[in-house]
């Protein structure tokens, strides 16, 4: 027996030795140079991340605040358009007022000035919540601002291209069109 029992402890030696020798060797334990130094790229791949997070945060803060500022300039445009109508008709109203005239009523004279001042104040109102009026008679025709809706020989001393009359100035929202003048433009002399 006692070389029976000699044979399975062999065996159990030999396949142990056998999956010794079979398994991978386990890797080296890297110096502490190495691990110094893989440390340091890992803390500065980190701080990039971090750096690259912390940028776009303030990109998207920057981006939201000037999209926030813009949204309360212009959140009142399409009232503002609406107003300005109610600027024109104003003038339209003064424009049909007759001439002052010598010897004229009292209260015609008491209106025309009463409306005119009404007028007055309404464009104070608009200019400082940021609508402005620009009558562009005289000044170089800009496509941008002004809708040309004739075209008239220039004459003499103007320039081809200059606003010559204004039917209705152009209206802007802290600088935004809000509605393009209409205008008649000086063309060529020769038609």
């Amino acid at each position: 027996m006692s070389e029976n029992q000699d044979t399975p402890t062999d065996t159990r030696a030999q396949e142990a030795t056998a999956t010794a020798a079979a398994a991978p060797e386990a890797p080296a334990e890297p110096t502490p140079e190495e691990r110094i130094a893989a440390l340091e790229a890992e803390a500065a791949a980190l701080k990039d991340k971090w750096l690259r997070a912390e940028a776009e945060m303030q990109n998207l803060r920057a981006r939201t605040q000037r999209e926030v500022q813009e949204a309360r300039a212009f959140a009142t445009q399409k009232f503002a358009r609406e107003v300005v109508e109610a600027a024109e008709n104003l003038r339209r109203g003064l424009d049909v007022l007759p001439p002052k005239a010598e010897g004229e009523a009292e209260a015609i004279t008491k209106m025309r000035e009463g409306f005119e001042g009404v007028e007055r104040s309404f464009l104070g109102i608009l200019e400082r919540n940021g609508v402005r009026k620009d009558d562009p008679t005289g000044k170089a025709f800009d496509p941008e601002m002004h809708q040309a809706m004739a075209e008239q020989p220039a004459p003499e001393g103007v320039a081809p291209g200059t606003v010559t009359a204004c039917w209705t100035p152009a209206w802007t929202l802290n600088g935004r069109l809000i509605k393009p003048a209409m205008v008649v433009v000086a063309g060529n002399a020769g038609g």
